[in-house]
């Protein structure tokens, strides 16, 4: 049955209303969410707020590096501190290194430009500190529902949104209802908050109805592949941050790695690659695993034990790349606008001002009798704040690395050291991209193959394997939530042409090309995915479209 179907026999599906809805419990969900409590408190009116989370706790789904900028979450609880928030971990120590295949050249601090300069940051485990966040919000009245996955956006007749509907529950793989099945509810709100993260189903779907991205150049993507360790105590060094360029990535490929020294004598680390890179042999995953066997990564983990695992696509926050952010009856957040700062590596000082923006002024239109229109306060209070400032600064380093790596590294001096020292806080010149990231696989046959190392199981591990230390968990019988527009295009096209790159761009083994005695067919093991949402951006053809799973569905994260 379809959707539609379902619905026709088993509706009218159940509702509530409440003032303000935030679809996402990340740093920019639960700020928003915060924030709009808080106002309320102060002026003693009453605003209701719920917080839908598809994850099974606030933070299961959360990856991030992270080194976090307190800038923001000062701004939203001043006395994070006295209340116990988990940033432990103060930054020490900054190395940035370039990486040739064994050798590793530190470069000066006095060279370092400004915007990486780590000093009064915090390493953290982003999960933590959302979790935190979750409890403050209840502690202030907002309903916060894990597991409940927003899968379709309602709109009034006017067509404003006026809503979410959560997915149906107990749907069998067949696209039948199964004994155990519950349909969806919808949640109806004055306003509702769109926080999901990068590549956000939903958001997906209001920037192409509302053409919030009109006149704006593409959004730019990248993929962080992250692991969690745990590491001999004579290694340890709290609150070293250390990130390289260079090695594995060649001179055309956008890239760099971190490795964050915690508390406790962890270890988060990783490799962000763009998804604008041009060889179809490329995986993001091997050369992860190919980079921690570099002499200066492996002395930090040589004698650890490996404890986590994730992947998640990054936005690289380009003003010229952000769509417009508000709409009739709601706004984007956080990842699902696209703010984040490429240079600093850093999106959730920006999640956390973003949502306080929008919090701000989804309060005063409510409190002023307002509804389902557009909250224009919240890009005006963006132009003036500190964020759009810090990101103008920073708006050409992804397209100046697409130049190649030594130019991206020259102008990135002069833009983010010589410019800052002469007085000028944003380069006079903005540059501009006009390819989607989807766009840039060339065919198969004109790269080179890339032949990736066994995995040795103890520093260097495969996919499956990883997968199972992210903690994922989908319900099987359900309908695959990676769907294909056309079932005939992997093998047609990708294969073809590009061979196959989505078995190689996919950080978790989910789709895989068998011959089952009558040709090649593409196989997705939707039970792998870690929702890094990948494959939606970087499929060439744009067929593979990310839908959401049955809510609590996915990874587990703990610790990230």
């Amino acid at each position: 049955m379809t959707p539609q179907a379902i619905l026709d026999q088993y509706g009218p599906r159940e509702s509530m209303e409440y003032d303000v809805m935030v679809i996402g419990a990340g740093p920019g969900g639960l700020a928003t969410a915060i924030r709009i409590k808080q106002l309320a408190a102060e002026q003693g009116k009453e605003v209701s707020v719920v917080v839908l989370e598809k994850g099974s706790e606030p933070g299961a789904h959360i990856l991030s590096g992270a080194v976090m900028d307190p800038r923001a979450i000062t701004e939203l609880i001043p006395n994070w501190k006295e209340l116990g928030a988990p940033l432990n971990q103060p930054v020490t120590g900054d190395d940035i290194l370039f990486l040739t295949e064994t050798g590793a050249t530190r470069t000066p601090d006095w060279l370092v430009p400004p915007p990486m300069h780590n000093e009064g940051n915090y390493v953290i485990s982003l999960g933590n500190v959302v979790r935190w966040l979750a409890q403050q919000a209840e502690a202030l009245g907002v309903e916060i529902f894990p597991g409940f996955a927003a899968a379709e956006v309602l709109y009034n007749e006017d067509g404003a949104v006026k809503g979410v509907a959560t997915g149906n529950l107990g749907v069998g793989k067949d696209g039948e209802p199964t004994e155990n099945f519950q349909l969806g509810m919808e949640l109806h709100a004055k306003y509702t908050i769109f926080a999901e993260g990068a590549r956000g189903h939903l958001g997906k779907q209001l920037i192409r109805n509302f053409k919030l991205d009109e006149g704006r150049d593409p959004a730019s993507w990248a993929i962080g592949v992250k692991e969690l360790w745990e590491i001999d105590p004579a290694k340890a060094e709290p609150g070293l941050v250390v990130h390289t360029a260079g090695w594995p990535m060649d001179t055309d490929t956008f890239g760099g790695g971190f490795l964050y020294h915690l508390e406790d004598n962890k270890v988060t680390l990783g490799l962000v690659v763009g998804l604008d890179y041009k060889n179809p042999w490329l995986s993001p995953f091997e050369e992860m695993q190919r980079w921690k066997t570099h002499p200066a990564i492996r002395k930090h983990l040589e004698g650890g034990k490996r404890i986590g695992y994730g992947a998640r696509a990054i936005n690289n926050g380009m003003p010229q790349c952000l769509p417009k952010t508000v709409f009739p009856g709601g706004a984007l957040v956080g990842c699902d606008a696209g703010y984040m700062n490429a240079a600093r590596i850093k999106g959730s000082h920006a999640a956390i001002k973003s949502g306080m923006l929008a919090a701000e002024a989804a309060f005063a239109a409510v409190t002023s009798g307002r509804q389902h229109d557009e909250l224009s306060a919240y890009p005006e209070a963006f132009e003036k704040s500190w964020l759009n400032e810090e990101l103008q600064a920073s708006r050409n380093f992804k397209p100046w690395f697409k130049k190649g790596f030594w130019v991206g590294s020259f102008m990135t001096g002069i833009e983010q050291w010589l410019l800052p020292k002469l007085g000028i806080k944003s380069p006079p010149w903005t540059l501009h991209r006009d390819t989607p990231d989807n766009e840039y696989l060339l065919p198969a046959d004109q790269c080179k193959k890339i032949e990736y190392p066994k995995a040795d199981g103890k520093l260097t591990f495969d996919r499956l394997s990883s997968v199972f230390v992210s903690n994922t968990n989908h319900e099987e019988n359900q309908p695959a939530h990676l769907t294909l527009k056309n079932a005939l295009v992997p093998v047609q096209i990708n294969l073809a042409k590009y061979a196959g790159p989505e078995s190689r761009y996919c950080p978790a083994g989910v789709y895989e090309f068998v011959n089952d005695g009558t040709g090649e067919r593409l196989q997705i093991n939707a039970q792998n995915c870690v929702h890094c949402k990948t494959c939606d951006i970087k499929d060439p053809t744009q067929n593979i479209v990310w839908v959401t799973p049955e809510g609590g569905g996915g990874p587990n994260y703990s610790g990230m």
